[in-house]
């Protein structure tokens, strides 16, 4: 959520939120019909006092005529009405205040400064690049193909149990896949100092208003029929609201969290894209990072958490890059945002691994999360979070990256101890 008092108070502020809006490729009218709810919500309220007032006023009236026995119909009579009123001002205050947060809740963060301007990922800004890209002395299959003729991939029973954008891992794939949450897990709660934790894999409506999935991208979630629970679409859903409304003291900050979850997405908006495979699913693994720090402390706590999802990259020695987003490519709640990129060799390009964000205090609002700092003051967190990585799209990156021509598929040293010492998948013979 915007600082909406900042918006009425300073201009300045006012005039570089409004240009980041258009910058995103929406309307700045819409930053100017906040302030006009906002106004028309301060009217009905102030309305709603005066009469109340006025109520209130006539009502000691009474009390002090009936004292001195005096006929008090006519005040009796004024009373009802304004009794009316009130009870009609009251509701004209809380639909003006609801279409004010109906319309707040729909208003996307503003930027940092440094993000890149455009209005599609093609001006995204590349700023590096880690290892090179594969190179093979004989044509790459994709993850479909090696995974299946491997016997560790089948999308075609995934599909008869659930239905397209699911898949079964089987044997090897099975354990790849529950060896690489382990490794994530271990990285970065044994080196870069993380709590571990399983958070629910349910949530409520409003944790999802928390995290600002909802109202704006409620389509993306899969809800549960006759309930107002919700299968997460990522662990930041539920990790971030452990702390919705409640006040941190400052000495508890940075609080790091790494989460495993299974995720679910309808990928409403997706339609035709990356139909065939694993980059694109309904159900997924994922290792998430998510912290909680100090205003002043968010910008270089991005920095860090980016290189903490870089590290798992790293240690698999699988080639990537980082990506700054630019503003017509940047997330709904984010106010800067790095992609890391996987080397696909099939696709001969860098797809995405992991969004590593920070959100400022948009979500802090949202959730009412906050800390009391030395002073007793109380301020609204920043919250930041980052993927450590997407299981699924390692899996495939590593069947891409570590396929042999005998159609065998390596494993990566840092994986082989969750492997049980083994050094390759290979076709099982009968």
């Amino acid at each position: 959520m915007i600082d909406l008092k900042k918006l009425e108070k300073d201009s300045s502020f006012l005039e570089s939120y409004r240009k980041d809006v258009f910058d995103r490729g929406e309307d700045p009218q819409l930053v100017d019909d906040l302030l006009f709810l906002n106004e028309q919500r301060k009217k009905a309220l102030q309305k709603f006092e005066e009469i109340r007032a006025q109520q209130k006023k006539t009502s000691q009236e009474v009390a002090v005529m009936k004292r001195k026995g005096e006929d008090v119909d006519s005040l009796l009579q004024e009373m009802k009405a304004l009794s009316d009123q009130v009870k009609e001002l009251e509701s004209a205050v809380q639909q003006a205040e609801e279409k004010l947060r109906a319309h707040w809740l729909c208003l996307p963060n503003r930027l940092l400064p440094d993000v890149p301007r455009g209005s599609s990922e093609e001006e995204n800004k590349e700023i590096r690049k880690w290892g090179d890209p594969s190179n093979f002395s004989f044509e790459p299959k994709d993850h479909v193909k090696i995974g299946e003729a491997l016997g560790i991939l089948d999308f075609e029973k995934a599909s008869k149990i659930s239905g397209a954008r699911f898949s079964v891992l089987l044997r090897e794939g099975a354990r790849l896949e529950r060896a690489l949450i382990q490794f994530m897990m271990d990285v970065h709660s044994r080196e870069h100092g993380y709590q571990e934790t399983i958070p629910p894999f349910i949530v409520n409506s409003q944790s999802l208003v928390g995290t600002a999935q909802f109202p704006k991208f409620k389509e993306d979630v899969f809800g549960l029929s006759g309930t107002d629970y919700y299968l997460i679409p990522t662990a930041e859903v539920p990790v971030t609201n452990y702390f919705s409304q409640n006040i941190l003291s400052e000495k508890e900050l940075p609080v790091r969290f790494v989460a495993y979850s299974p995720c679910f997405r309808s990928e409403a908006g997706s339609h035709g894209r990356d139909t065939k495979g694993l980059i694109r699913q309904h159900q997924f693994n994922k290792v998430e990072l998510v912290q909680f720090v100090r205003p002043e402390e968010s910008e270089a706590a991005l920095e860090k958490l980016t290189s903490h999802a870089e590290k798992i990259l790293q240690l698999l020695e699988l080639p990537y890059r980082v990506v700054a987003l630019c503003s017509g490519d940047i997330g709904f709640a984010s106010m800067k945002t790095y992609d890391l990129e996987v080397w696909v060799p099939s696709q001969k390009r860098y797809r995405e691994i992991s969004s590593c964000s920070n959100f400022g205090d948009f979500q802090a609002r949202r959730a009412n999360i906050r800390f009391r700092d030395g002073q007793k003051k109380i301020h609204f967190v920043h919250t930041l979070n980052g993927s450590g990585l997407a299981v699924g799209r390692t899996w495939l990156a590593i069947l891409e990256n570590y396929q042999n021509e005998n159609g065998s598929v390596s494993i990566p040293k840092v994986l082989q101890p969750y492997m049980g010492g083994q050094k390759e998948i290979k076709k099982i013979t009968v």
